[in-house]
């Protein structure tokens, strides 16, 4: 069985973040967003993988090379026009050939690794599964109705949602959905949607499953998701106790349990609380980092404070009066203090950004 991954998106809804970056590779937890369905592909036993990006020049394909180095075999499939779900799946169909195979959307994270559905769809009855999630507002998703587990209609945003479970970005197919892309047209969006190819694959008498997550999943698509899809990984860190007669901890620090702290960062005169994880050649001093943070490699926290946030690598916040928090700053991004300014402060900026007050 193969997997697919699809991170070709443009991400719009991020930005300006992913005008210098992929979505899939904005940092969660200090890991990229891509390597989570790696993650539950790979715990499955699935290390034949097409990702599907919008040219090979992609900074996933310079990432990520050809996945040797993360345990898996990958093949890069490029969309160039980003035309739907199901454009870009039936684009793999040389990759996929007869085998079955699963799609996940690249920008999600579940906290259930669906490791047993992955491994016994192969084997199974099903023409195809859909994993589904519970949501508050159905009609923002693709939404199914469902009897006895089997998905009897599948509908995009609905006006009148027949559930609450939305399609949640993974799906298990076998070679029967390309023949049901090539029997839609293109949605109002001028794209080829994937639910429209399932709803063929029912409306043919073809048994169409669902899956039911267990747990929380995030779709990564908004700066708030980014932040609560950190929050969520970093409460999932296991226990680690509070360090003691560490070297990187330096003068009146204070440091808790459940902080990771990598190779070469220092501590000085500060306080951290976790859940925290803090990067490789990182200097905080003077300065309070607070629980569900991520600070990247050759960072800089001086004078500051900064909390439920995510700091990407090489960054710089000096001297801030009050907290950052709920932020998100991308690569090389410098945030400075020049005098005195109210006490919250909430940052969502690109690839050298540069703030002063």
């Amino acid at each position: 069985m193969k997997a697919l991954i699809l991170a070709a998106g443009q991400g719009t809804r991020l930005r300006p973040v992913t005008l210098t970056m992929p979505k899939s590779l904005v940092p969660v937890a200090n890991r990229w967003l891509i390597n989570y369905a790696l993650d539950a592909l790979k715990k499955a036993g699935l290390t034949d993988i097409g990702i599907v990006v919008n040219s090979l020049d992609s900074p996933v394909v310079t990432n990520l090379k050809g996945g040797r180095a993360l345990g898996v075999k990958i093949e890069y499939i490029v969309q160039d026009e980003q035309l739907g779900l199901a454009h870009a799946t039936a684009l793999c169909r040389e990759f996929v050939g007869g085998e079955p195979f699963t799609v996940f959307l690249g920008d999600n994270i579940f906290q259930d690794k669906m490791t047993d559905l992955l491994t016994s769809f192969a084997d199974s009855d099903k023409e195809a599964t859909v994993v589904l999630g519970a949501v508050s507002d159905p009609t923002r998703f693709g939404i199914a109705e469902i009897d006895n587990g089997r998905i009897l209609r599948v509908v995009e945003k609905p006006a009148d949602p027949p559930s609450n479970m939305a399609i949640a970005g993974v799906y298990l197919f076998r070679a029967s959905i390309f023949d049901a892309i090539q029997r839609i047209r293109p949605s109002g969006r001028n794209e080829l949607e994937i639910t429209d190819a399932i709803q063929v694959l029912i409306n043919d008498g073809l048994p169409v499953a669902s899956y039911k997550l267990n747990g929380w999943w995030i779709d990564a698509g908004k700066p708030n998701a980014i932040i609560m899809a950190n929050q969520l990984v970093l409460e999932e860190l296991p226990y680690t106790p509070a360090p003691e007669q560490s070297e990187q901890i330096e003068g009146e620090s204070e440091v808790s349990h459940r902080v990771l702290i990598g190779r070469d960062s220092r501590i000085i005169n500060s306080v951290i609380r976790g859940p925290v994880i803090i990067g490789n050649n990182t200097v905080i001093r003077n300065s309070y980092v607070g629980p569900y943070t991520s600070i990247g490699d050759n960072v800089t926290v001086e004078g500051s404070e900064v909390e439920a946030s995510i700091v990407m690598k090489n960054c710089e916040i000096r001297n801030i009066m009050g907290r950052i928090d709920r932020s998100l700053l991308a690569d090389n991004a410098r945030v400075t203090s020049a005098t005195h300014m109210p006490d919250a402060h909430r940052f969502v900026l690109a690839e050298n950004s540069y703030v002063q007050f």
